[in-house]
């Protein structure tokens, strides 16, 4: 058992009975995390990555350290308004990421389990719920929550809210992609900026707002160039840096560390050396835990990820000169609203920018909407001559999936690409 699998165990234990003692010993060891990053980043890494790593980890930190000044919210949550009303958000997938990460999930999914939440119910869901209602994960300042795009969200909210007895605030978006759309999820957008303004008792200005939305552009400017020059250039990476990447253009927009990233990341694959390995897009959510994934993946030769249809949805472009018009416009075009459709060809693009010799679709367990859509998502991928694998598995829970099973489908993928090169 690895020191990793040892605390994890220690932490589970001890929040059966003492939830609080078991979060300062989480934050202890998510402190030592951050020193040692700090002292001895991962040097196979490029700066980019060695950079959102701590980053990343502080944001954590400060959500369970001061929980007084943190807001609890769904993924597509425009960050943008929570960093300019200074809240530290923290999402339902960003935490029980590390909270898997740590070894202790397993504690949490039996707490679920005996509060009656269904197994088939997404794992990033079920070990958040089970942290939250264990008491591991502090009662925070408020909740801003959305219907967009899991399912799990209009459970898992509206039922902490109750439990929480916090403020809370809920942006509908609605199905259609279109002006009217927009201007209704918008004017959600502004009422939301004064929730937060009475949530904190901090002014938030106009132009606050607009600072984070321009930031935001920025950074999704930085993320499309880097993703123009994949074809050429390849850098190292790992899982858990690639999911990195989703706090910087969800959680973190609007940021100054989120600009940072970007730009670094950016500079990183300019520098690059072409590689041989084959490109790869991924499509949904990161198995980041998966020993027989990370096998594949992690500091790859041989294949690479050259770009994320959930990433790059996030650091979407906003054309609108309003930052409310602007973020509405993100949310109501995110790839994960309506049509599966939008996903197809979004796809299609990413692969013909980065030059992608074929495709890996996630279907996260629990994930109704992609596991139902994967078929059609394959096919229509291959009819264009990008080969596509759908990978099952759980993004957050290792126990749901074969290690086994997933590595030799792996394998096959790879002798797939590898003899569709040589023809």
């Amino acid at each position: 058992m690895s020191i990793v699998d040892k605390f994890g165990e220690k932490v589970g234990e001890i929040a059966e009975n003492d939830p609080v003692k078991a979060r300062k010993l989480l934050l202890a060891g998510y402190r030592l995390q951050e020193k040692r990053l700090a002292l001895f980043p991962d040097r196979k890494l490029p700066m980019s990555g060695q950079y959102v790593a701590k980053i990343v980890m502080n944001n954590i930190i400060q959500a369970l350290a001061k929980p007084e000044n943190a807001a609890m919210v769904s993924i597509f949550v425009p960050g943008e308004l929570l960093t300019a009303a200074g809240l530290t958000p923290y999402s339902v997938e960003a935490l029980s990421c590390f909270i898997a990460g740590t070894k202790c999930e397993q504690a949490f999914l039996r707490q679920t389990e005996k509060e009656g939440f269904p197994e088939t119910m997404c794992s990033y869901h079920r070990v958040f719920l089970g942290a939250a209602l264990n008491g591991i994960v502090p009662k925070p300042k408020c909740m801003v929550y959305t219907n967009l795009a899991c399912d799990g969200n209009m459970m898992t909210f509206p039922y902490l809210k109750e439990r929480y007895e916090i403020p809370s605030f809920y942006i509908d978006v609605p199905y259609e992609k279109n002006y009217d759309s927009v201007m209704y999820v918008a004017k959600q957008l502004r009422e939301l900026k004064n929730f937060l303004q009475d949530v904190t008792g901090r002014e938030i200005t106009e132009e606050s707002v607009k600072k984070a939305v321009d930031k935001s552009k920025i950074a999704s400017n930085n993320y499309y160039r880097q993703l123009h020059l994949r074809k050429g250039h390849d850098i190292a990476s790992t899982l858990t840096n690639e999911l990195y990447a989703l706090f910087m253009c969800h959680l973190l927009a609007g940021t100054d560390e989120s600009v940072r990233y970007t730009q670094l990341l950016r500079d990183d694959v300019r520098r690059a050396p072409a590689g041989d390995g084959f490109h790869v897009l991924w499509m949904h959510t990161m198995p980041f835990l998966q020993d027989a994934v990370k096998d594949v993946f992690n500091y790859s030769d041989t294949i690479h990820i050259s770009a994320s249809d959930f990433i790059a949805d996030g650091f979407r472009s906003m054309e609108s000169d309003d930052p409310y018009e602007a973020l509405a416009e993100k949310m109501v075009y995110c790839i994960y609203n309506g049509s599966v459709n939008q996903r197809i060809e979004e796809a299609k693009e990413l692969a013909d920018t980065v030059g992608a010799d074929g495709a890996v679709l996630f279907a996260h367990w629990g994930c109704k909407n992609t596991i139902g859509a994967s078929s059609l998502i394959k096919r229509s991928l291959e009819r264009e001559g990008l080969p596509t694998m759908v990978l099952d598995g759980d993004g957050c829970n290792p126990a749901n999936a074969s290690d086994g099973q997933i590595s030799t489908r792996l394998q096959a993928f790879v002798e797939m690409l590898t003899e569709q090169e040589r023809n």
